[in-house]
């Protein structure tokens, strides 16, 4: 059984929190949602969920998280104000555990400095700020960088949770690395006599 954290705050998407949280623990795993304060009621955008947070970032270690999900909304614009809640996000990636973003969560990665060199995607507003921050931005309904999984928006929902859940359960995909161009692979001629 996998530790899943759900990193939001207040107006968080509502089924970009709601759709991963179950399928988490349908698939038999801990969810458990983290945000700035423990005990904190917080308010989806839509109105249509609401939660507590049952920690606060600060009071969760590197040992209680094997993946951290992170729903989109202005959730994210919140979290990343938080140095616990960032250095959550950043030791889960850096630990080779998935860190899952969708739509504005990708905020999140940036703040963490991890989107640079990395392919990923987003709702497309936060396009140039992950662009900004160094990643290769594409237009697609998940992309899977790593341990790094990113969606766009919540009709993407079914291929991110498949992803996510894929990583929890077999593991992290070997990162590809990009091609080297031909110059770069061309041997130097022997010395001559």
């Amino acid at each position: 059984m996998a530790r899943v954290v759900f990193l939001v705050d207040e107006l968080f998407e509502d089924s970009e929190f709601q759709v991963p949280y179950d399928r988490v623990r349908r698939a038999g795993h801990e969810a458990s949602i983290v945000g700035l304060a423990a005990g904190k009621q917080l308010a989806g955008k839509g109105g249509k969920v609401t939660i507590t947070t049952e920690r606060a970032a600060e009071d969760v270690s590197d040992d209680d998280v094997d993946a951290v999900v992170i729903p989109g909304g202005y959730s994210p614009d919140h979290v990343r104000t938080s140095v616990a809640a960032v250095g959550l996000v950043r030791n889960a990636f850096t630990q080779g555990k998935p860190v899952a973003a969708i739509c504005h969560a990708g905020w999140m990665l940036a703040e963490a400095d991890i989107a640079d060199g990395r392919t990923l995607t987003s709702w497309p507003s936060i396009k140039t700020d992950l662009l900004n921050a160094g990643a290769r931005w594409v237009d697609r309904e998940v992309v899977e960088d790593g341990n790094l999984i990113t969606s766009r928006r919540p009709d993407d929902l079914p291929a991110f949770c498949d992803a996510l859940l894929r990583q929890i359960e077999r593991g992290v995909p070997a990162r590809a690395e990009p091609a080297m161009a031909p110059e770069a692979t061309a041997q130097e001629p022997a010395p001559g006599p």
